[in-house]
């Protein structure tokens, strides 16, 4: 089922999530929401807290391809990282970042080269993981979510007041 996503600057983007500890059927049936509500905007990564559900929860899905202007992004090819915990970071890089709860925006933000990443999956298992690419910057960024940051807190204070002032623009336009 496709779930609402909370738009910034919605006050649960900032809550702090909490550890999940039973690794039942109703986590099952968020993380299958997470992926076809990620997929419905065609979205890479999705935090618990961006349904609202304020759970260490997120799914990542780097595409495969474009195709039209759709991602292939098959479902078994999902990434489900429950209580996550970031071991290891080395390096600086910067990327180009957008967020499904920002939609429309797009910022270089600078984060950690190369991560390592213990987690456990939707059965309870423990597992790491380690990237220097693409998922590096995306786990990151999802992680953050849980800890209830978004990505524009990550910019130049004129960047942060540039976009604070756009965005509220935007809001009064209702073009959110």
């Amino acid at each position: 089922m496709v779930r609402e996503i909370v738009v910034y600057p919605d006050k649960r983007l900032k809550l702090i999530s909490k550890e999940v500890s039973s690794f039942d059927s109703e986590l099952h049936t968020l993380l299958d929401d997470m992926y076809e509500t990620m997929r419905s905007k065609n979205g890479v990564g999705l935090a618990a807290i961006q349904v609202g559900v304020a759970l260490r929860a997120l799914i990542i899905n780097i595409p495969l391809e474009e195709k039209e202007g759709e991602h292939d992004q098959p479902k078994e090819n999902t990434l489900e990282m429950i209580n996550p915990v970031i071991v290891e970071q080395d390096g600086t890089e910067k990327f180009q970042e957008g967020c499904l709860s920002i939609p429309g925006v797009y910022e270089d933000v600078e984060r950690a080269k190369y991560v390592k990443v213990e987690y456990f999956d939707r059965e309870g298992k423990k597992q790491t993981i380690e990237d220097d690419d693409f998922l590096a910057i995306a786990m990151q960024h999802e992680i953050d979510h849980l800890d209830g940051k978004v990505f524009i807190e990550k910019l130049s204070f004129l960047k942060r007041k540039k976009f604070e002032k756009e965005w509220a623009k935007k809001i009064k336009e209702k073009k959110i």
